[in-house]
């Protein structure tokens, strides 16, 4: 029996993830909370929505207007175009539900290349493993053993348009595969296939630029607007899952102390794009009528679609905003930074208990030498909530080279791959340390004059 229980719920755990905007929509308008209703936004392949940095895990996933590095593609690809480095790559493990089994992560890799100066490419991956399942029938009977597996795979594209503004566009590809051709209710459940893409930009000013770097200052604004794309299904119906269509807005503030000391303080909201989910169904085909939306419409139509509060069948004023600003998520991280180094970093995380409730403060480590650099996070729950990441230990490693080993500034550091240094200056340099040759003084020429004869 116990085994029977066992695999029932972990074969409901699938079902949750294949059907999560199915169910979420059913408890819509039945739970309440404070007076409230609970109505959480919903979509499907949420491992999009996870940052996968643990620089910017170790800031409340804060990552829009942070400095930069090679996993600024999961938060902002427009800031990919100031990268001071010419090419390298990272790589990612997040373990999932630790406290529970041992099998889910979430890793990723990510490459760039910067192109002259002006332009940098960047291909990603991000991949969620639900580990192994066991499907059985009502009777104990082992049907399957399956592994639930989604990908993403990404390319981005920045470009420097000004001194301090840069912009970005991404393509993705997704693909879920959650039951490995089981079926639910009679219908066959099939790998799900997307395509979206991102819209990014960003903006960088300094102020009090010196030599020395002291009391130099940055201000720094990012945008994203990600996963603008298809619609998935996982069965043959005609009533397909939004993707997580998200709208990210950040900011933040950099300050120099010298030539190795610099802090900073960013702040991230973000909305989910995606139609509130709603009851009403005004054609009578029992689909809500928010389910039958196109992608583009939900997009538009998720900043006032919340229905708000309901008070003898009227609704109550102001009600609906209310509900709208709810759904906006908050994070908030600072960074300490030593000779670019070695780093401390905290953060905090809020989303609405009517819409998700997590809370959890983070902190973060960053250790540097020579061309590697490790970050490390760790995740702190605040609320009942349970997270999937609670007390749980990520990181990623970084790469970063420089063409010839040449140092941008004094803080940089890079590593000799080939000898890049122009032909030009290696011989205006051996002119410059030939000692110049004295001029002799032109001979003065006499001139003849005639006398005229007597």
């Amino acid at each position: 029996m116990n085994y029977l229980l066992r695999t029932k719920k972990v074969f409901a755990l699938a079902v949750v993830f294949i059907l999560s905007g199915h169910i979420l929509m059913a408890q819509t308008g039945s739970i309440s909370k404070n007076g409230f209703k609970i109505n959480t936004v919903t979509s499907a392949v949420p491992f999009l929505r996870i940052n996968p940095d643990a620089r910017a895990g170790g800031m409340g996933d804060v990552g829009l207007a942070s400095p930069v590095d090679a996993n600024a593609v999961y938060s902002n690809p427009a800031k990919m175009a100031f990268i001071d480095k010419d090419f390298g790559f990272s790589v990612g493990f997040s373990p999932w539900l630790k406290a529970l089994v041992n099998d889910i992560y979430l890793a990723n890799l990510t490459g760039y290349y910067k192109v002259k100066k002006m332009q940098t490419v960047a291909v990603s991956l991000r991949y969620f493993s639900l580990g192994n399942i066991t499907f059985t029938d009502f009777n104990g009977q082992e049907l399957q053993t399956f592994r639930p597996q989604e990908f993403a795979v990404d390319g981005h594209y920045a470009r420097i348009l000004s001194d301090n503004f840069s912009i970005a566009a991404s393509l993705r590809v997704i693909y879920s595969n959650l039951a490995g051709g089981a079926s639910v209710d009679g219908a066959l459940v099939k790998p799900g296939v997307a395509g979206s893409g991102d819209i990014s930009a960003y903006f960088h000013k300094k102020f009090n630029e010196n030599a020395d770097h002291k009391m130099e200052h940055e201000l720094s604004i990012g945008l994203n607007i990600s996963n603008i794309g298809s619609k998935i299904s996982y069965t043959s119906s005609t009533t397909k899952d939004f993707i997580p269509t998200n709208l990210g807005l950040g900011i933040g503030y950099t300050l120099e102390l010298g030539n190795k000391h610099s802090v900073g303080v960013y702040a991230d909201m973000n909305k989910l794009m995606v139609p509130t989910p709603d009851t009403a169904d005004k054609n009578g085909n029992n689909i809500y009528d928010f389910r039958e939306k196109s992608s583009i419409t939900g997009m538009f139509t998720s900043f006032g679609d919340a229905p708000g509060v309901m008070d003898k069948g009227k609704r109550v004023a102001g009600s609906r905003s209310a509900e709208e600003f709810a759904e906006v998520t908050w994070g908030i991280g600072a960074e300490y930074l030593y000779n670019k180094q070695f780093g401390v970093r905290f953060g905090y995380f809020y989303e609405n208990p009517k819409k998700g409730n997590r809370q959890f403060l983070t902190a973060g480590l960053t250790v540097k030498y020579s061309v590697v650099g490790l970050n490390f996070s760790y995740l702190i729950p605040t609320t009942i909530q349970r997270n999937p990441l609670d007390n749980t230990l990520r990181f990623t490693l970084l790469f970063d080279f420089t063409k010839g080993g040449k140092k941008a500034s004094s803080s940089e550091t890079g590593v000799s791959l080939v000898d890049d240094a122009p032909k030009v200056k290696k011989e205006k340099k051996a002119k410059e340390e030939t000692p110049a040759q004295e001029e002799q003084p032109k001979p003065v020429e006499k001139q003849m004059q005639l006398e005229p004869k007597q």
